[in-house]
Formats: structure tokens, sequence, C-alpha cells
């Protein structure tokens, strides 16, 4: 099932940050924040973050780790995703990009549905090209941010 994540991030006036989220596991969100600042540099103690799944689907599977990300980045930088761009990965807690199951499915399927570009764990990317999806594997949360808006 494809999803969208929005997210919004906003500098806090409150001693302690807001993080909500709709659709998504809380702790995991802090989690990632956490990740994000150790290993991506990008602190957000300072920030409110609202994370939001569209459509009321409510997500439990890790494989939008890297899409979540990708959302609050685009936020924190106002700068929007590139339309028809597709993220998924878990990230680990030592900011590597893990692969997910059906990985090659997920790419097969987002191709069909005329997505241009894809971000995913180099494990996940296909042993063929797709016709017009470009993908772009990564194995560092590093590697995965600098792909965000090339």
């Amino acid at each position: 099932m494809l999803i969208e994540v929005q997210a919004l991030v906003d500098t806090s006036h409150l001693g302690n940050p807001r993080r909500v989220t709709v659709g998504l596991d809380q702790n995991r969100l802090a989690m990632l924040l956490a990740v994000l600042h150790r290993h991506g540099g990008i602190p957000t103690h300072d920030q409110d973050v609202f994370l939001n799944v569209v459509g009321g689907v409510k997500v439990l599977e890790t494989a939008s780790d890297l899409a979540l990300m990708a959302a609050i980045i685009s936020s924190l930088r106002n700068r929007p995703l590139e339309h028809g761009l597709l993220v998924f990965g878990e990230i680990g807690l030592s900011g590597e990009i893990r692969p997910v199951p059906s990985g090659q499915e997920r790419l097969k399927e987002a191709a069909k549905h005329g997505f241009k570009r894809a971000i995913v764990p180099k494990a996940n990317a296909p042993r063929e090209a797709l016709p017009g999806l470009q993908v772009v594997a990564v194995t560092r949360l590093e590697e995965a941010l600098d792909a965000l808006f090339e």
C-alpha cells in the first residue's frame, strides 16, 4: 500500500517541544529524531514536530522510517520534495538504512503508478533497471539525506 506522509516542523515556544503523530507511533518518532541528530547532524530539540499519515491510515511497519525522515527534512528546510518521489527503508539506531520486506514488489508497483525516482535501502535495489524509475540505493542516513534534493 502506498501512503503519503506529511510533516510540519516549527520552532517551539515551549520549554518541552511537542511531538504529535497521527497514524504513527510517537515513540518511533522520538527515536528517529534522536538518530537524525546523532547521525544526520540535524538537531530538532527546539522544534515542534507534527507528523500525519494522509487518509487516516495507521502505519505500523518500520518501512516508513525513511519517508518520515524525508518529510521532516523537507519541512525543516522549507523545501518540497520532488513530485513522483518514493522513499522507504527502516532506519537503525546507528544510522544504517535497513532493507524492508517486499522491496522489489514495492518498486515495481511504484513504477506502475508513475513514480519517477526512489530512495531505498541498497539491499532492496532492483537487480534490473525498472523503466521510468531512477533508483537511488543508500546504506546510511547521511547518503539518504544527500539524495533527497539532488
